[in-house]
This record gives structure tokens, C-alpha cells and sequence, in this order.
């Protein structure tokens, strides 16, 4: 069985929900800040769940959602059993999302290529050229 059957997605999408609402409702932890839960994957034979979160906040808070994370994994795994009733609980693994601090760079990258181009054309606005506007010779301009 592969991750896009039917089953195995949506069993993904359920362990996204109830893994959202633990964090939201039953996890105390002072150390979790604010979490996003932006995907699961599940492996085709559903014994193992990497769930992938977004986490806001300084270094310090980001590490500390992390080892929150960490130590909720076993009653977030308990609640997945239960309320999905399989005959195995796929294990857990929260891993923290890329894709937000890669767009982040992607964009700081495009706005700093734009800056480039405003002051390029700021540059050639003013500018004469060095000879000629055209260079090339023309047919009447050589002497037979």
C-alpha cells in the first residue's frame, strides 16, 4: 500500500486533526508556543506518522515547542489509538516544517533582486551612450 491510497490519506488527515486538537485543548505545557500542524505522512503500511509543524516565536521558544513536542508524542500517540481504533497506533515523529522559513528566504531573495533592478534602472535612466547610438556601419557609410 503507497501514501496517496485512499486509507492512508485519510487516515493522515485524521491524526493531522486530532493532533491539532490535543495541542490546542489538552497539552498544558508551559514550554509549547504557538504550533501550526501543517501536514502528516503516513508510510504505506501506516505504522509511521512524521508530523510536520510550523512553530512561532524567538529561537529559544522554537526549541522549546520542540522538546514540548517531544514530550507530548506518547499521550498525543494514545489519543490517535483511541480514537481511530487501529489495531496498531502508528508511531509518532514531529519534525518542524521548512517550507515557511524557505519562503521566507525565497522572498527576501526576490526583494533584494528587485532593489537590484530599481537601482539598475535608475542607473540607465541618466545614461548616454559612450559612441554612437547605433554602432554598426551602414551600407552608405563606407568609401569606395
Amino acid at each position: 500500500m503507497d501514501m496517496s491510497s485512499p486509507r492512508v490519506l485519510k487516515l493522515a488527515e485524521e491524526i493531522k486533526v486530532i493532533a491539532a486538537e490535543m495541542l490546542k485543548r489538552r497539552i498544558k505545557d508551559p514550554r509549547l508556543g504557538f504550533v501550526t500542524i501543517t501536514d502528516v505522512r503516513l508510510t504505506g503500511d501506516s505504522r509511521d506518522a512524521t508530523i510536520f509543524y510550523t512553530a512561532f516565536g524567538t529561537p529559544e521558544e522554537q526549541t522549546g515547542t520542540a522538546v514540548a513536542l517531544q514530550s507530548a508524542t506518547g499521550l498525543i500517540r494514545s489519543q490517535v489509538g483511541k480514537q481511530l481504533g487501529l489495531k496498531f497506533t502508528p508511531t509518532l515523529v514531529f519534525v518542524p516544517d521548512a517550507v515557511p522559513e524557505n519562503a521566507r528566504q525565497i522572498e527576501d531573495l526576490l526583494a533584494a533582486a528587485k532593489d537590484g533592478d530599481a537601482k539598475l534602472a535608475e542607473q540607465a535612466a541618466g545614461a548616454t551612450y559612450a559612441g554612437d547610438a547605433d554602432p554598426y556601419k551602414k551600407p552608405d557609410d563606407e568609401q569606395v
